[in-house]
């Protein structure tokens, strides 16, 4: 199993990027798949998660109305579009198979907001 995060880049407030997380290992179309984040000196917090099919998404409060999940079954990728950036979203962010906790954990994307 392996996930590679990749998109992170510096923006500044009120900007978008999107976050692509290429995955391999498993059958990708099966699972849930969730991301997360970390800031400096703070814990790895649920981001967003999307269901099998896409067909169910659910965001952390904080980011509601501003990030999209998404995913691509064919390309077993899934995607954070982010806009409205915010200095508080800066964070490593990072993709996973949601409930999976003893899954490696990829090397994450850098997401700087800066004013």
């Amino acid at each position: 199993v392996q996930f590679v995060e990749s998109g992170g880049e510096l923006v500044q407030p009120g900007g978008s990027l999107r976050l692509s997380c290429k995955a391999s290992g498993f059958a990708f179309s099966w699972y849930d798949m969730s991301w997360y984040r970390q800031a400096p000196g703070k814990e790895r917090e649920l981001v967003a998660t999307i269901s099998t099919g896409g067909f169910r998404t659910d965001h952390q409060d904080s980011v509601k109305g501003r990030f999209t999940i998404s995913r691509d079954d064919t390309k077993m990728t899934a995607y954070l579009q982010m806009n409205s950036l915010k200095p508080e979203d800066t964070a490593v962010y990072y993709c996973h198979r949601s409930n999976y906790n003893h899954d490696p954990w990829g090397q994450g994307t850098q997401v700087t907001v800066f004013s």
